[in-house]
């Protein structure tokens, strides 16, 4: 397999502008970004950068004004909006630093609504929603509501929520952005799990420490690609170390 054949994400010359009468913003800005299959790469930069901009058109929820999107070897443009809607249900699973959960449904709700539109049955649903919700430890709480749970017990049923179709790709915006230090420790382990078993995973995060635990950060500035680095071994030790919380 060649190096090409392994990039599962190509971004050429990506650029995002936001037109108002009077404003045009550039919230991304010719970025050019290729991410191999199995890569775990966060994306740093300051408010205002482009990150969630950037990860919204990887996510297939927003278009670039202009430039090219390759996923999987595909153009993205030519993509018909079924072909879309399939590739966001079955291969890109999203957690939203905003949780995004549904208020009237319970915690198991949310997670099986999205296996919903695979034409799974109600039993493979469930069966599947009380394997992610073990995984982050809230099946015990599974026939809750969102405004019952904690911000921590929150994101983590964004979490299951998103790992539940067993994407491919992962984009976490922020995902531990809202939480304390325990609960964000046990979001990054959970994440790192995921690396290590072949997902692709792109996160957004102002947290240095677990940036350090990606194969590489890209920084934005501006919404520019302005460089990337590469943690040293004991960044990432340091980074997947865990909290002595007892």
């Amino acid at each position: 397999m060649t190096a090409l054949d392994e990039q599962v994400i190509r971004l050429s010359d990506i650029t995002k502008v936001f037109k108002t009468d009077e404003v045009e913003t550039h919230a991304v800005s010719a970025v050019s970004l290729n991410v191999k299959r199995g890569e775990f790469v966060s994306v740093a930069g300051p408010s205002g950068s482009g990150k969630t901009t950037l990860l919204s058109i990887i996510g297939l929820l927003d278009a670039p004004t202009s430039g090219t999107y390759w996923l999987n070897g595909k153009s993205v443009a030519s993509l018909t909006p079924d072909e879309t809607a399939t590739i966001r249900n079955l291969e890109v699973g999203l957690i939203f630093q905003s949780f995004n959960l549904i208020g009237d449904l319970t915690v198991e709700e949310n997670v099986t609504l999205p296996l919903s539109y695979r034409g799974w049955s109600a039993s493979q649903r469930r069966k599947k929603a009380l394997e992610v919700l073990e995984i982050v430890g809230l099946l015990h709480r599974r026939s809750h509501y969102p405004s019952s749970l904690s911000g921590g017990q929150q994101q983590r049923v964004a979490v299951a929520r998103a790992i539940s179709g067993t994407p491919s790709i992962l984009l976490a915006d922020e995902p531990t952005g809202n939480l304390d230090s325990r609960n964000a420790q046990s979001i990054m382990e959970l994440l790192c799990g995921l690396h290590q078993q072949g997902t692709t995973i792109l996160m957004v995060t102002h947290d240095a420490r677990f940036a350090s635990a990606a194969d590489r950060t890209i920084h934005l500035f501006d919404g520019r690609l302005e460089r990337e680095t590469f943690p040293s071994a004991a960044e990432r030790d340091f980074a997947l170390a865990v909290e002595n919380t007892a």
